[in-house]
């Protein structure tokens, strides 16, 4: 998700894979990791190319908000290299403090490659606002003073948090990153995962019952609020196309 301000540039939600990841993916990503997964790795798909499509150099997104630090999420940092990057505290206590729950697991999962340059890793700030549609423990970026939120949604990783922040027309958007991976998660009676998206969930993972908290609690929001919030995750396709559809 890219975000036009008026006073912070731009501000790129995620990264996706980069360009370098491009190049080498097994050196990058990691063969078993690509072997599994098996990326497009298409270069059209990449921030800093859909970027440059849309007028912008790489320079003007001054700002990146992650959802969390997993190599799908982190590849394209490299390709931004001065700009600071935002993440939920716990989510940056977790890759730096050795003494972190889950500190293993979470630095294997945010590569040397996408790391190596030094990025401007900063943890949010507490929030100014207690909650949120009865989301609490929120967060913001340091230095932005555009409305835009960190709301913990964990489970998926140590500090896994979603980012709303609110469109043109006032409505919120949240980006969910990987709190669910398919919209049968929250709106199908009972939850209906995808059998190909499970295993990848599961296996990535920090705490299942978290994250089974975190997706009924995403459900009551699209339930309550559906007219307010509009929710998406960062790995479904049909959910992409819904949004394509609405853009044309």
């Amino acid at each position: 998700m890219l975000i036009e301000t008026d006073s912070d540039g731009l501000i790129l939600v995620d990264t996706g894979i980069g360009t370098a990841d491009l190049q080498h993916p097994d050196r990058s990503l990691g063969a078993d990791w690509v072997a599994y997964a098996q990326p497009a790795l298409n270069p059209e798909e990449s921030a800093l190319r859909q970027v440059a499509d849309l007028g912008y150099a790489p320079q003007d997104v001054r700002h990146i908000v992650l959802t969390h630090l997993h190599r799908d999420h982190t590849g394209g940092l490299p390709d931004f290299p001065h700009t600071q990057v935002h993440v939920h505290p716990d989510e940056y206590r977790a890759v730096t403090d050795p003494t972190a729950a889950h500190h293993r697991h979470s630095l294997d999962r945010f590569m040397p490659a996408h790391r190596a340059h030094n990025p401007r890793l900063t943890p949010a700030r507490a929030a100014d606002r207690a909650e949120w549609y009865g989301f609490s423990g929120l967060s913001q970026p340091q230095g932005l003073t555009s409305e835009l939120l960190l709301v913990p949604l964990p489970g998926h990783s140590a500090g896994h948090a979603g980012v709303a922040v609110r469109d043109s027309d006032g409505r919120w958007l949240l980006h969910a990153g990987d709190a669910y991976m398919y919209h049968g998660e929250l709106e199908h009676t009972p939850p209906c995962s995808h059998p190909v998206l499970e295993p990848v969930q599961l296996g990535a993972q920090t705490d299942v019952t978290a994250h089974d908290a975190t997706r009924d609690r995403l459900r009551t929001l699209r339930r309550n609020h559906a007219d307010e919030v509009t929710v998406f995750s960062a790995h479904d396709p049909w959910e992409l196309a819904r949004f394509t559809a609405r853009k044309s």
